[in-house]
């Protein structure tokens, strides 16, 4: 894949060049876009306690750029979306690599120098369906293609998405490969097994899901989706989101709710577990004050697939994903907007989650308990020549009592962003 490092430019310039004069005709141009988003991503993790690695740390710099076309005249209209990406490492050492930014050697520990990758999806629109068959980069609970690095996880399947009643969205897909975020190769799907959750090494060539979101009025809407990666698990999930007038501010409430067991074969092992969160957040002003609480129950941990996180209470937390057999986490979070003090564009924001009650006797016990404090302050510029220009800093402190063996160690860590999107 390192050719693709030297012909990205005219790939990403040349190639959509060539298709959109090809349709130009017919209405291709119309609805295009193009898109080159640069992204500067610094990953600080310092381990704390006792650990084989004391840190990982590198430093990289990405380019995304998307060229979305529109769709041909007539009844079924065919239209190309492209995404090229390139990753370039800016620092980095085999002592301290492995934080997903760049791929590693898994001999020598040493990061790649640079990785690329170009993504191919030819769509159909019918009245108000689409369909797309190539690269797919889905958000939804049962499968997101995780943005949490430098270049972002992509999936290779199809997908329909049809709006043809109204208030109601309809969702199916099916994915077969999985382009992981530190990767430029396309391989076969997993379930996630951190702290030695289900049996590792275990893979399928198949993901199926259906479901949509209907608005049920317009303060509430409402997700129901069924998933399954063939012969490891299935799952299903239920969500809805309400926000209602609350004295001078507004309340938001928000369900989610998975049920997972294994599917066919069950090549990873047993499935069986429940989670369902439940946050409530008061906005008022430039404060928002939110609390959760995330309940789980059955015999295992929270399935979802490998290489992402999963869409729960605990979504965006950075060292850990909170979903064990049995644990409970409890959530409190308090955002602020500058706009309230005259300062535009600058957001703030804290947050704690403590989880208890974790069952994990390989690791410790049965009462196992795991905690983050997470901070995080972000800048957009608004206007002049650097206008959408985005600065952001996270920084965490995890803490655990599992035994050293566990996938998520003790750490301090810290994440600065700096992202910008040209739009052509």
């Amino acid at each position: 894949m390192r050719r693709y490092a030297d012909c990205l430019p005219v790939l990403a310039l040349g190639v959509p060049c060539v298709c959109l004069s090809t349709f130009a005709s017919a209405g291709f141009l119309e609805d295009s876009t193009l898109a080159l988003t640069t992204r500067n991503y610094y990953l600080d993790r310092d381990y704390k306690g006792e650990s084989t690695v004391s840190a990982v740390r590198e430093w990289a710099q990405g380019f995304i750029f998307k060229a979305n076309s529109g769709y041909t005249d007539g009844p079924v209209g065919f239209g190309l979306d492209l995404t090229g990406m390139l990753g370039i490492k800016l620092d980095s050492s085999p002592e301290r690599s492995g934080t997903q930014l760049l791929p590693v050697d898994p001999q020598t520990r040493r990061a790649k120098d640079e990785y690329s990758e170009l993504g191919v999806a030819v769509k159909a629109r019918f009245s108000q369906t689409r369909v797309s068959l190539g690269t797919q980069l889905p958000t939804l609970p049962v499968i997101t293609a995780s943005p949490a690095r430098l270049l972002p996880q992509t999936f290779q399947g199809a997908s329909i998405t049809s709006s043809e009643l109204e208030k109601l969205t309809l969702q199916a897909g099916r994915m077969d490969r999985v382009n992981l975020r530190d990767s430029t190769n396309n391989q076969p799907l997993a379930m996630a097994s951190p702290n030695g959750r289900f049996k590792p090494g275990v893979f399928s060539d198949r993901f199926d899901y259906l479901g949509g979101e209907y608005r049920i009025s317009e303060n509430f809407l409402a997700h129901y989706y069924h998933a399954r990666l063939e012969n490891i698990y299935e799952q299903d999930f239920i969500g809805g989101i309400y926000s209602v007038a609350a004295g001078r501010g507004k309340l938001k409430t928000e369900l989610r709710v998975f049920d997972s067991r294994e599917n066919g074969r069950a090549e990873a092992g047993s499935v069986d577990n429940l989670n369902a969160g439940l946050t409530m957040s008061y906005q008022t002003g430039g404060h928002t004050l939110g609390l959760g609480y995330m309940y789980q129950s059955g015999d295992t941990a929270f399935a979802y697939l490998a290489g992402g996180e999963p869409v729960v209470l605990s979504d965006g937390t950075m060292s850990a994903d909170f979903v064990n057999p049995k644990e409970r986490t409890m959530l409190i979070r308090y955002d602020y907007n500058f706009v309230a003090m005259g300062i535009p564009g600058l957001t703030g924001m804290v947050r704690y989650l403590r989880g208890s009650n974790i069952d994990l006797p390989h690791l410790g016990g049965r009462d196992l308990t795991e905690s983050s404090k997470d901070l995080e302050l972000s800048y957009v510029i608004q206007s002049g020549p650097a206008k959408d220009l985005a600065f952001r800093v996270r920084h965490a402190f995890y803490r655990n009592d599992l035994s050293a063996a566990a996938t998520f160690r003790d750490d301090n860590e810290t994440r600065v962003n700096i992202d910008y999107t040209l739009k052509f």
